[in-house]
């Protein structure tokens, strides 16, 4: 069921960077962050309710709020006109936590491929913090690239391979997903400089 949600938040990652880049409006966006949002709060509240209090399985499903969160406080603020600083430092939460859950991944799970995935996630909540957050608007094409490239392999690519039965978690699987993440990240930062491909605008609305 979490895979589910996984794969549409692929759908919301990559319409929120293609707004950071100035190609989706914001209020455009604002529907899909709302619609997502509220799947990744339904799912995780079934996924408990159904663990009868096992403790693993509530671990795994707790972290999908941190993302519904994000995704219906995006939709809100934008629709609403609110400013971005409280959604800047969500995402610094966001950004912690996920590292914690990549450590778990890492050390707990034995799954080293997930623990990429959260470490990339990290990366890209603290992306907004410092965009929303700390007003750092260099950074928006950066951040815009880095959403667009990382969204479908560390979501959509993964939620067919699990939904599929093809997943795999081993190490070396680990160190190309790693290798992959990193050669994105290089990408994003090379696509931020072209300044003629894209002109950057913020994801949220702002009232006139």
């Amino acid at each position: 069921m979490s895979n589910v949600g996984l794969l549409y938040v692929g759908a919301v990652l990559l319409v929120n960077g293609m707004a950071l880049l100035g190609k989706v409006p914001a209020r455009s966006a604002a529907a899909l962050n709302l619609f997502v949002g509220a799947l990744q709060c339904v799912t995780p509240t079934v996924l408990i309710i159904q663990a009868n209090g096992d403790a693993d399985a509530v671990l795994a499903a707790s972290g999908l709020y941190l993302f519904g969160f994000t995704y219906l406080y995006v939709g809100v603020a934008s629709l609403a006109g609110l400013e971005t600083e409280g959604i800047g430092w969500f995402s610094l939460f966001v950004a912690g936590a996920a590292v914690v859950y990549a450590g778990i991944s890492f050390f707990r799970n034995d799954d080293p491929v997930f623990g990429v995935i959260w470490l990339s996630w990290a990366l890209l909540w603290a992306l907004f913090f410092l965009v929303f957050g700390l007003g750092e608007e260099r950074l928006t094409r950066f951040t815009g690239w880095a959403v667009v490239l990382l969204s479908q392999p560390t979501c959509t690519v993964p939620a067919f391979l699990a939904m599929t039965g093809s997943l795999r978690s081993d190490t070396g699987t680990g160190l190309l997903a790693a290798g992959l993440a990193v050669a994105l990240i290089a990408l994003a930062a090379v696509l931020a400089a072209q300044r003629k491909l894209f002109v950057p605008q913020p994801v949220l609305a702002k009232e006139s």
